[in-house]
């Protein structure tokens, strides 16, 4: 490893933007497993399944709509 190094020339990162924060989420099981099948079928991640599904709710800026029984 150097002792220093030289940053004059570095461009800022174009991904900073997207970059995630880890968080702790309570979810129930059936939820966790459902999108554990979608994984398995897509081949996708279920947690990447997740935000993806969680992000196209908010970039279409979806309302939740609950109904009390």
């Amino acid at each position: 490893m150097k002792k220093e190094y030289d940053f004059s020339n570095a461009r800022p990162n174009p991904y900073a933007k997207k970059l995630k924060s880890q968080i702790t989420i309570n979810l129930d099981v059936e939820t966790i497993d459902y999108f554990k099948e979608q994984a398995a079928t897509s081949g996708i991640p279920y947690q990447t399944l997740i935000n993806l599904y969680l992000g196209d709710c908010a970039k279409n800026k979806r309302k939740l709509t609950l109904t009390w029984s």
